[in-house]
């Protein structure tokens, strides 16, 4: 089981970053919550990881936070949730934020996210609420969406780039496309036209969860 890297990020495209440990190149997918804690690309960092080994490959899923692995590994052990639909919900949400749903039996914003329908949030309400009692407890090293302070760009890349990376990313978590170019378009008006992919990224699935 590998459980940690460190190394040089050498690409990051919501959500997959590549690291360079010792002259190897690990591919990793992670959560946007954690995309928003990485440096910038060719600086140092340490990620948890949890490796899933399927019959056609082996994919390592990263966080920044030993928590939020926690967390994606009590959401995978959920009877119809899978590593993927994990990440998604990670990315929609904080932490901090799903615990409450859950806590409260907050159906109504659980089905807000991509590939969790209504059968899907009670299951996760049921199956979730015992589990995370112990997360409850403790002080949490994640903080809400809104609260996590954003990367800083030296260089912005053309718009149109920014704003295709965003869709892709958006995609590749479980949104339609049509959906994700709208949210895209809209939350590149909110920001403004030098907005990264990833400020793009954050400001879109903000707007999709909230009431």
């Amino acid at each position: 089981m590998i459980g940690y890297l460190r190394g040089r990020l050498l690409e990051k495209h919501p959500p997959s970053l590549m690291l360079d440990v010792g002259g190897v190149g690990y591919e990793v997918e992670a959560s946007m919550n954690t995309f928003y804690r990485l440096p910038e690309v060719g600086e140092d960092v340490a990620i948890y990881t949890h490796l899933v080994v399927r019959e056609d490959a082996q994919l390592l899923y990263g966080f920044t936070d030993r928590q939020e692995r926690s967390l994606f590994r009590e959401l995978i052990k959920t009877n119809g949730v899978g590593p993927k639909l994990a990440l998604t919900i990670l990315s929609g949400t904080s932490g901090d934020a799903f615990i409450r749903c859950v806590e409260y039996e907050d159906v109504a914003t659980l089905v807000k996210l991509p590939g969790v329908g209504r059968k899907t949030a009670e299951r996760l309400i049921i199956e979730m609420k015992d589990r995370l009692k112990s997360f409850s407890s403790q002080p949490s090293g994640l903080k809400l969406m809104n609260d996590v302070p954003l990367p800083l760009a030296e260089s912005v890349s053309p718009v149109v780039d920014e704003r295709r990376e965003a869709e892709t990313a958006l995609v590749a978590l479980g949104y339609k496309p049509a959906q994700a170019t709208r949210s895209v378009e809209q939350a590149s008006r909110t920001l403004g036209a030098e907005a990264s992919a990833e400020d793009l990224i954050r400001q879109a699935l903000r707007a999709m969860i909230s009431p």
